[in-house]
């Protein structure tokens, strides 16, 4: 059964247990999905209310795409869940390769690689995919319905959690990639996104607070 079926309890238990898997990587992109969820529901909210109705038609346009956008990417962060976990244990039946001779070091060897090349680009796509919700967000916060602002905080909390648990699960398996170029390559994109999601997710919450301010 996939991780995303399980039900809450079932899953917490999961994370809970002594087994490696799922870990912070599912569990970050969960976080963003959830992330994702909770601005849904603020757009779902705001539609059809008379704030919503006194936007132009451009305005009520950029704020239905944005949604949809929402949508499609917490789908996408979803899916990842489970892929973090596959990964993970991709790496795991690697190492697990026998290495009695010459021929299977380098087989394994090079499964090693292919699947710790995986493991960081999962977590790099999910960073990714939070970041683009967080953009779309801010469209959410400019139109959305004012009794959601909480909702909107802790959309851009979760998802700045969960870009900064991704780039953690990036960061945690470069060391293992013999592309020594490639591993640079990824830090240099991993900083970056971090650095990108952190003040973003910032922002937002900085312009809820504000504007919850008495």
């Amino acid at each position: 059964m996939k991780l995303i079926d399980l039900k809450v309890r079932d899953f917490v238990s999961e994370v809970a247990s002594k087994s490696p898997a799922p870990g912070g990587g599912s569990v970050s992109n969960l976080a963003a999905a959830l992330g994702g969820a909770l601005a849904c529901m603020v757009s779902g909210l705001t539609i059809g209310k008379k704030r919503y109705e006194a936007l132009d038609e451009v305005e009520k346009n950029t704020f239905v795409k944005a949604t949809a956008k929402i949508e499609e990417l917490r789908c996408e962060l979803m899916q990842l869940v489970d892929k973090d976990t596959d990964a993970f244990n991709e790496v795991m039946k690697a190492f697990g390769l026998p290495k009695v001779n010459d021929a299977e070091k380098k087989i394994r060897q090079t499964a090693i690689e292919m699947a710790t090349i995986k493991a960081i680009e999962v977590p790099m796509k999910a960073a990714e995919i939070s970041h683009a919700i967080l953009r779309e967000i801010c469209v959410i916060l400019g139109y959305g319905n004012p009794n959601t602002l909480s909702d909107i905080g802790v959309a851009a909390l979760l998802l700045g959690a969960g870009i900064e648990g991704s780039i953690l699960n990036v960061k945690i398996n470069l060391p293992g990639l013999i592309d020594r170029e490639a591993a640079k390559s990824y830090a240099t994109k991993a900083d970056a996104l971090l650095e990108k999601g952190k003040a973003l997710s910032g922002q937002i919450v900085e312009k809820v607070h504000s504007r919850m301010n008495v």
